[in-house]
């Protein structure tokens, strides 16, 4: 029998042990650079101070009406500020983010809402047609939110409360707590374009943890990056990029539509650093009139996912100043699980 170690009796605790989460990431940007620009949208603009305190907002008023652990908050939105808040104001109440499909039709946005036991649902008004006809499909319908977005004023208000008025009940000093075991639930991500109806996949807060800092690690990416939303943040969290900016202490430049005008000018107006998306909206850049690239003389580091991109995306996003990294993953290991690490020969090819 082999004699007992005495390092076997130096159990963990709360003074040498707390559970990873990505939570702890934007506390400490809202610290350490309360001052600094943190969220984009448009002529908004909000630094990590109140950034942070609006996600306890969120997180206060979601514990308010009976979201606790393990509850589902679906939220159905284009790339902008309540998207962003939910990544932090859902879970910080114990909550579980289940971000939808914005392309999905109403039957299959149902099955995920039925299938994933949705408490709440936040829906931004544009996408007001699908959700209608996906809480018609209920047998329990969850308490709908609205976001009335100044950006895109049409469409049919569906809920009960709009998101703001929402956030006005929350406490901006919400004493959130981290999870009790980092293998809890953070969130819900449905796999589409299956056959048969879609798979759910369930995030924990140390899978979300380590792999917003892979993104850091396997980028190099640096303090204050500015981030430009052209990933979709129902893909994988966006990738887990959404804790990853907060970690840098960056700023989010959101992004209702991924168009080439829209994106050239958040580029130009932002000083974007860093950027993610298919090879289409890389083709997209490439092929935009070259009026529209105007005033913008810095590169940007782009990553690109999918397939390996032809060698026509890659030279033509070189010649307009974006530097491509190849990443691949899928919905099941949290989004980029593999790097194409850039080799210093290949410059030379």
């Amino acid at each position: 029998m082999t004699a007992r170690s005495p390092f076997d009796d130096l159990l963990k605790n709360q003074a040498n042990y707390a559970p990873l989460t990505p939570l702890t990431f934007i506390e400490r940007a809202a610290y350490v650079y309360p001052d600094r620009l943190a969220v984009v949208h448009g002529a908004q603009r909000w630094t990590w101070r109140e950034t942070y305190a609006r996600c306890r907002r969120l997180a206060s008023a979601l514990a308010r009406r009976g979201v606790g652990k393990n509850d589902v908050v679906a939220v159905m939105a284009p790339n902008t500020p309540p998207m962003y808040e939910a990544a932090f104001g859902v879970p910080m109440c114990g909550g579980v983010l289940n971000t939808l499909n914005t392309r999905l039709d109403g039957e299959t946005l149902a099955f995920m809402l039925q299938h994933g036991g949705a408490k709440v649902l936040i829906t931004d008004r544009e996408f007001s047609p699908a959700i209608e006809t996906a809480l018609s499909l209920l047998d329990t319908k969850p308490l709908v939110i609205d976001i009335a977005d100044p950006a895109h004023p049409e469409g049919k208000l569906l809920g009960e409360t709009e998101y703001e008025a929402f956030l006005a009940e929350g406490d901006p000093d919400y004493d959130w707590q981290p999870p009790g075991d980092e293998w809890d639930a953070i969130a819900l991500n449905y796999t589409s374009g299956t056959t048969g109806d879609p798979k759910g996949v369930v995030y924990h807060h140390r899978g979300a943890h380590l792999n917003a800092v892979s993104n850091i690690l396997n980028w190099g990416m640096p303090h204050h990056a500015v981030y430009l939303w052209t990933l979709p943040m129902f893909h994988c969290n966006g990738w887990c990029f959404p804790w990853t900016v907060a970690e840098r202490a960056g700023v989010n430049v959101c992004l209702r539509r991924v168009e080439a005008k829209a994106v050239l000018d958040a580029i130009r107006d932002n000083g974007v650093t860093h950027m993610c998306g298919a090879p289409i909206v890389y083709s997209m850049l490439i092929n935009a009139p070259e009026d529209l690239r105007a005033g913008i003389s810095h590169r940007i580091a782009g990553q690109v996912a999918g397939a390996a991109p032809p060698a026509a995306i890659i030279e033509g996003a070189d010649r307009i100043g974006i530097d491509l990294t190849h990443v691949y993953g899928l919905t099941e290991v949290y989004g980029p699980a593999g790097v194409c690490s850039k080799q210093e020969g290949w410059a030379h090819m």
